[in-house]
């Protein structure tokens, strides 16, 4: 036997329909509008997106959307998140898709709480001290991100790819449909 320690502060909801409880669990960590971020057309056609959009509404969560998440997310999108969420006053970010609309999430919460550029994070010159609370609807089995400290974000002036890890990024709960695994990238 290997002794080991398992530290996982994520509330992880798995289960058929479990993405039923995301206004609810919105509500139970704080969030009153809520930047639902996801990735590309998949999120759309397989009407997950709707989906959620429509839970929050009928439970009575405001929200905003932004989309266009990549692979090996891009710096330029995450500053428009963090434009999005200081103009609208979101307080929450709700990841809808796999490991990059993670991670994208995440450096947006981080960069709402950070006077400069969210870049000087990832490039060690900056430490934060606060972020927006991140949450996920995963998409993809085993991705990682959303019960990790870490993301990545990267920097299309130079295409530069950096990781940056600080436990406060941990989401605060993952739902795990495995009826949804594929649907959406």
């Amino acid at each position: 036997m290997k002794d080991f320690n398992y530290y996982a502060p994520t509330e992880v909801m798995f289960g058929e329909n479990s993405e039923e409880q995301v206004a609810a669990l919105v509500k139970k960590y704080g969030g009153t509008k809520v930047l639902v971020h996801y990735g590309g057309k998949s999120a759309v056609k397989s009407g997950l997106l709707d989906k959620i959009c429509n839970l929050l509404r009928e439970g009575g969560v405001d929200f905003v959307t932004l989309g266009g998440v990549v692979p090996n997310p891009r710096l330029s999108l995450v500053h428009e998140g963090i434009a999005l969420c200081r103009r609208e006053d979101v307080d929450f970010i709700l990841a809808v898709g796999g490991g990059s609309v993670i991670d994208s999430a995440k450096g947006i919460a981080y960069g709402v709480c950070y006077e400069g550029d969210v870049w000087d994070i990832y490039l060690g010159k900056a430490e934060p001290t606060s972020m927006l609370p991140v949450a996920s609807v995963l998409t993809i089995p085993a991705a990682g991100s959303e019960m990790s400290e870490a993301s990545v974000l990267t920097n299309e002036d130079g295409d530069i790819k950096l990781g940056y890890s600080n436990d406060m990024s941990r989401p605060k709960f993952a739902i795990m449909n495995p009826g949804l695994v594929g649907l959406v990238m």
